[in-house]
């Protein structure tokens, strides 16, 4: 229905306001609006992570539109009731006003999936439904030229600058209409990107923040010349920013800055079991300010990016995940080495995780002022599930075998002579 024709309706609904009609129609439409409230609980379509995401896609939408449609429906049957009896003008002016809410809802509902889970328009999406039905519902019954004239009288003077109510207000909704565009953008770009196969997962990530960034920024360059911002104050403003990161700023600069070069260098990746800052875990998250870093104890370490970049850091799995661990043992003198020797690599071969190639090994490291000191090496390319437990197994091994055939572990011992002197 055009504008002027819900206009010349709700001019016919202001002199139904004297009458008596007037109470049937506001009672059929909140008849209506319950009873749909009702039909479309019971009628929702219920999803499962089990099942596509087209189905769940589909059901989402149908879910959000099925409240304002059942209105409409009912509304028609109603208005078609009661024009046999009386004039139905409230019920023609709610109408349009609810199919639109099924549109902009729908409409809304797509933009958010165009979000990553969690963003701000999921968040928000009701509120910025009911602001945008709020502004159609004006527009169609004719309201919004006289607000845009109430707020356009109202001036504001901020220095020499002079401002409008409607210009703020228009201001904020181009500010957050620019935003949440780029961040949708944005976000249809990381996905894209995180698709892209041929890319280092590093790469991806510091590629969509980037895009992220870029964008958000032009957003906020081209909605400012609409707030009456001169462009040059950023020269100014630019030149502020400058100072403060270089006095106050300058380690959470220096962070923001690693970050970048951790991604683009792919010295530490996401998956690296590393050592930094007395801490060894697998790298979880890497962004621009900090590295998390989760311990086989189940326990999250934030680093700071400068100080993974500034300091020796101990990539276990730079190159590949192949990690060599080894177990010291003593035996006693007079020992036969060379059994024992290939006892302990024999016992390190058989356990399940010890890699084939290179075969494990063992070895004299020195004669100890109580027996002879062995080391047994094996090599692992599974750190991630524990470098502690396999060590405790293969000892618990050695421990049983040296038992089973009799090869002495020595313990520290001291002689202690007491010489008595005659003192008489």
């Amino acid at each position: 229905m055009a504008g002027s024709s819900i206009q010349s309706v709700l001019l016919d609904l202001w002199a139904d306001l004297n009458k008596p009609t007037i109470l049937w129609q506001l009672g059929a439409l909140v008849a209506c609006v319950l009873v749909a409230w009702a039909m479309s609980r019971t009628a929702r379509v219920q999803t499962t992570q089990a099942q596509s995401t087209a189905i769940r896609v589909g059901a989402g939408g149908f879910n959000r539109i099925l409240f304002p449609l059942l209105v409409v429906g009912l509304l028609f049957i109603a208005r078609a009731a009661l024009s046999r009896s009386g004039a139905a003008h409230l019920l023609s002016v709610a109408i349009p006003l609810f199919a639109s809410l099924a549109g902009i809802r729908f409409v809304v509902y797509l933009l958010r999936l165009g979000f990553a889970p969690g963003g701000a328009l999921a968040a928000w999406e009701r509120g910025v439904a009911a602001v945008i039905w709020a502004a159609v519902a004006l527009y169609l019954t004719g309201l919004l030229p006289e607000i845009q004239a109430l707020l356009s009288s109202v001036q504001l003077s901020i220095g020499k600058q002079k401002f409008t109510l409607q210009l703020a207000v228009e201001s904020v909704f181009w500010l957050l209409l620019t935003l949440l565009l780029a961040l949708w953008v944005g976000s249809a770009l990381e996905a894209r990107l995180m698709r892209a196969d041929g890319l280092h997962m590093s790469m991806r990530v510091v590629l969509a923040r980037l895009v992220k960034a870029t964008l958000l920024v032009a957003a906020i360059l081209i909605v400012l010349p609409v707030m009456g911002i001169d462009l040059t104050v950023l020269s100014v403003f630019g030149g502020a920013v400058g100072v403060g990161l270089g006095l106050g700023l300058q380690k959470i600069a220096s962070n923001y800055v690693s970050g970048f070069i951790i991604l683009l260098d792919r010295s530490i990746r996401l998956g690296d079991w590393i050592t930094a800052d007395s801490h060894y875990g697998e790298v979880k998250q890497i962004t621009t300010r900090y590295t998390v870093v989760r311990s086989l104890a189940g326990v999250e370490a934030i680093i700071p990016n400068d100080t993974l970049v500034t300091s020796t850091v101990l990539n276990n799995t730079y190159a590949d995940k192949k990690l060599r661990l080894s177990i010291r043992v003593s035996v006693a003198y007079g020992t036969e080495l060379e059994p024992v020797l290939a006892l302990l690599a024999e016992i390190a071969a058989a356990h399940p995780r010890v890699l084939k190639d290179p075969a494990p090994n063992a070895l004299i490291l020195s004669l100890g002022d109580n027996g002879i000191d062995l080391e047994a090496g094996f090599w692992i390319d599974d750190p991630e599930n524990g470098r502690t437990n396999i060590n405790s197994e293969i000892t618990l091994r050695f421990l049983a075998e040296f038992k089973a055939r009799g090869i002495e572990i020595p313990f520290p011992q001291r002689e202690v002579r007491i010489i008595s002197r005659d003192t008489a």
